[in-house]
């Protein structure tokens, strides 16, 4: 059989579940770390429940993934977790699910691994919002498991350092209200409030205008031009507000 003939039937098995994103739908990525728990207990041995460390590798790899040929407009990670919104227009791959699916996971773990000095890890998957109003509320629902994790955490290590082992840990803040969470932190000297926004809301990625001196080689003078920098946002809002913050990035994005 000469090649092209075997390459073109082959190709069917390769691609006859190609699925692409249709036109008029806003495609948002949300990647997640493959077994991170181990990684960043016995690999890494960060601080629990948080570590600036592990913070920092997160968001070089979601700067990453918002600048390696993807036109991303917002990105957000907490935890072991990073989300992307795209640009509504996007046409790259031909919006096809799986070379989104897979790139941006090899991506991320290529990143992430280089600057962590071991291997990992992440998995990726695509979702297809119909309106602005559900892209709104996929952010406002990260931006809320952030603070219920977030919450949820600090009373487990907690409980921990103060040698309770961990099954007992877990009863005591099982099926606690939000308020009695509270409480309890406070009650061993710790108040949530005061812990830094970034642990409690997640962290935003963005793209701003910022003037810079440039230089003008055909007439030899320096200029201002406008250049789009990456902003790393550790005092994201909440609720309300927060939602507002994602209407006015999509609005931005249109103009």
């Amino acid at each position: 059989m000469k090649f092209d003939d075997l390459d073109k039937q082959m190709r069917v098995f390769e691609t006859s579940h190609d699925f692409c994103v249709l036109p008029d739908l806003f495609i948002i990525a949300r990647l997640d770390g493959r077994n991170f728990t181990s990684l960043t207990k016995e690999i890494g041995k960060f601080e629990a429940p948080f570590d600036e460390k592990f913070r920092d590798l997160m968001v070089e790899a979601t700067k990453h993934l918002m600048d390696c040929g993807f036109k991303v407009i917002f990105g957000y990670t907490e935890s072991d977790e990073i989300s992307l919104l795209f640009d509504f227009n996007i046409d790259l791959f031909g919006r096809k699910i799986r070379k989104f699916n897979s790139v941006l996971a090899g991506e991320a773990s290529a990143k992430f691994s280089l600057l962590f000095g071991n291997i990992g890890v992440f998995d990726c998957r695509i979702c297809q919002l119909p309106n602005k109003k559900t892209v709104i509320d996929y952010f406002r629902w990260r931006n809320e498991d952030a603070y219920r994790n977030a919450l949820n955490a600090h009373c487990y290590w907690m409980l921990r350092k103060n040698g309770i082992d961990k099954n007992e840990a877990s009863k005591l803040i099982e099926n606690k209200s939000v308020a009695d969470k509270n409480e309890l932190l406070f009650s061993n000297g710790i108040n949530f409030n005061d812990l830094p926004n970034w642990q409690k809301r997640g962290i935003g990625l963005y793209w701003i205008k910022e003037e810079k001196a440039g230089f003008n080689p055909k007439d030899g003078v320096e200029v201002k031009v406008q250049r789009n920098v990456l902003k790393t946002d550790f005092d994201l809002p909440m609720k309300d507000e927060y939602s507002g913050f994602i209407q006015k990035m999509l609005e931005g994005a249109e103009n």
